[in-house]
């Protein structure tokens, strides 16, 4: 492995590590009302990796994956926490997933629409949340409905009941919490795809990535991945298996 001043110059160009934290997906970060700070899982998997290279943590908080992967790919941040896609793959590597999250339907209680295979269906109006994990997954994979695009993932589900439309896409905690909000809604049961949650990060050299990959999987196994996740009080998702 390359040596730490190595590793502190590839991760820290500018002398600190930025880390682009989402704030779109509960799971992974929220913002503290008090501190004006963001708090999370990402977080803390971003300051343990700053505290590896002796660098400061400088979180660039975004509102949403999409951006995330911007600011990423545009060289504002230096890693950042999205879900793994083939889309994100330009000029971006990741490391190993570190949680799996469910993505999930719902819809208002009269729905005649009981199951996830009849949600793609012509005349269906499906909201997500643009350039979500499950954006970019359902634009490959429905084929008949219509995909209407929220600005962010949070604002999915009311924009949903705004527009009329037939079905909301999204994490299942982020839909459970709008579900209990609102009223009147449902979530159908099961998922349609399983979202893996990984540290993104510039193409670099094989040095970094081996870093970056060793660490993920050493918080994984470690407990460090479960026990953030307890204290922020996660569910809906699981630790990611270790490779």
């Amino acid at each position: 492995m390359k040596d730490l001043d190595y590793l502190r110059d590839a991760f820290g160009p500018t002398g600190s590590l930025r880390a682009a934290i989402n704030l779109g997906n509960p799971i992974l970060a929220g913002m503290d009302r008090r501190t004006g700070m963001p708090y999370g899982i990402s977080v803390d998997i971003a300051g343990e990796l700053a505290r590896r290279l002796r660098l400061p943590l400088e979180p660039v908080v975004v509102s949403s994956a999409g951006k995330s992967v911007e600011v990423v790919r545009a060289g504002q941040a230096d890693v950042g926490f999205f879900a793994i896609d083939p889309q994100r793959s330009d000029g971006i590597v990741f490391a190993p997933a570190y949680v799996v999250i469910e993505g999930c339907y719902l819809v208002r209680e009269p729905s005649p629409i009981t199951q996830n295979d009849q949600v793609d269906q012509e005349g269906i109006k499906l909201v997500v949340g643009k350039g979500s994990a499950y954006d970019l997954y359902l634009s490959r994979a429905v084929g008949k409905a219509e995909i209407v695009r929220a600005d962010t993932s949070p604002a999915v589900v009311d924009h949903f009941i705004y527009t009329g439309a037939d079905v909301a896409a999204g994490v299942r905690q982020q839909l459970e919490a709008d579900a209990l909000r609102l009223g009147g809604l449902r979530l159908l049961p099961g998922r349609f795809m399983e979202i893996q949650q990984a540290v993104g990060m510039p193409v670099r050299d094989q040095a970094s990535l081996d870093f970056l990959w060793s660490l993920v999987e050493e918080l994984k196994a470690s407990g460090f991945v479960a026990e953030s996740m307890k204290r922020h009080g996660i569910v809906g998702a699981a630790v990611a298996p270790l490779l």
